[in-house]
């Protein structure tokens, strides 16, 4: 217990480094007091399932984790250190929660920056109660906001980032998934270029998932993955589908009022199509939180962040024959450019990876 304060009291200061900026010191506060809460509930992984009072649940799914943070590490090249290789368990369904917003005529995110992380597209808060108070203060100021619960988040290799019971729980794929990406963040990660770490991340856990499925998943986790993935990807076409609308729209000399009165006839053309997606799923709702009644400006833009170049970066793997390893060597030299160079370079693997479906869609 000694050496847990002590080693939490050494890192607080690191915290607020990460994390300063030009933020109300409540903000600081509530960060690092999260932060370590969950370090202080955290255990070793080998202990939670040698533990009696853990369940026999737990304790497989545990084990579980255990074999996919040994891919990770030893077939994707994915950092081998401490992160999920602890567990804990908040009592809450979700470690974060992480709040977005944009302007009434605009789909790009507003940024908060912060000295080592940059300028990020979203302000997490451990607490909801706290996110939806601050996203209540950015409603007064007339712009659109969507609070979304995050399961995990990465502290981008500073600390080790535990499991945690907000996912430990998800079908195998799933939970491969969200290790992969978390710890891709500890391979590259660029100052103030969102899209670009979420777009590399997710690039590299779909790899990740295929290639963990295939020599590890079970038959019901490779159906459950083909589902999520064809469900993830019809949902992802539909958001890009409106969203390239509204940026077209908002980017016109169209009048305010009238402007007004487009944008919502396309949120409710939106609301349509994503009404009868739903029900070419049989009902699956899992997408409600960001899609139908809820969508906004600050939806899409959020929606944005994580995916808009994960075609390039695909392309980019695709272009070095799967070698992760030279992966990863491109994307960090790709990392090193100027943001108007780096830009550049993606748009020629987007355009490469579009010309490829075009090339695929002729062949049928």
């Amino acid at each position: 217990m000694r050496s847990t304060r002590i080693a939490l009291a050494a890192a607080m200061p690191l915290m607020a480094l990460l994390m300063g900026g030009c933020e109300p010191l409540s903000y600081y506060t509530q960060a690092i007091r999260g932060q370590a809460k969950m370090w202080h509930a955290s255990r070793p992984v080998a202990e939670v399932v040698a533990d009696p009072r853990s369940s026999d649940t737990l304790r497989a799914r545990l084990t579980l984790a255990a074999e996919i943070r040994e891919f990770a590490s030893g077939e994707l090249g994915l950092p081998d250190n401490g992160s999920y290789r602890r567990y804990a368990d908040l009592n809450r369904q979700y470690v974060v929660w992480n709040v977005f917003a944009a302007e009434p005529f605009s789909v790009t995110p507003v940024q908060w920056c912060f000295p080592v992380a940059g300028c990020v597209a979203y302000k997490g808060y451990f607490d909801r109660a706290d996110a939806e108070r601050f996203a209540g203060e950015l409603k007064r100021q007339g712009k659109e906001v969507h609070v979304s619960g995050v399961p995990a988040y990465s502290t981008l290799g500073y600390f080790d980032d535990p499991l945690l019971n907000t996912f430990i729980h998800y079908p195998g794929a799933e939970l491969a998934r969200l290790i992969f990406h978390e710890l891709a963040h500890q391979v590259v990660y660029v100052r103030d270029d969102s899209t670009f770490n979420e777009s590399f991340a997710v690039a590299v856990e779909r790899e990740g998932v295929r290639r963990w499925v295939e020599r590890h998943g079970v038959p019901q986790d490779l159906e459950h993955f083909r589902r999520a993935q064809s469900r993830r990807e019809q949902f992802l076409v539909l958001a890009s589908k409106f969203r390239g609308k509204l940026e077209r729209l908002y980017a016109s000399n169209t009048e305010a009022s009238q402007m007004a009165l487009e944008k919502r006839t396309i949120y409710a053309e939106l609301n349509r199509e994503y009404e009868a997606l739903k029900s070419s799923w049989g009902g699956f709702k899992g997408y409600d939180a960001w899609l139908g009644s809820n969508a906004n400006n600050a939806v899409l833009a959020s929606i944005a962040v994580y995916t808009h170049d994960v075609p390039a970066f695909s392309a980019m793997l695709g272009a070095v024959g799967g070698d992760l390893a030279r992966f990863y060597d491109e994307v960090k030299a790709l990392a090193g450019k100027p943001k108007v160079e780096r830009d550049a370079l993606l748009g020629q693997f987007r355009e490469r990876a579009k010309g490829a479906i075009d090339a695929d869609a002729v062949a049928r």
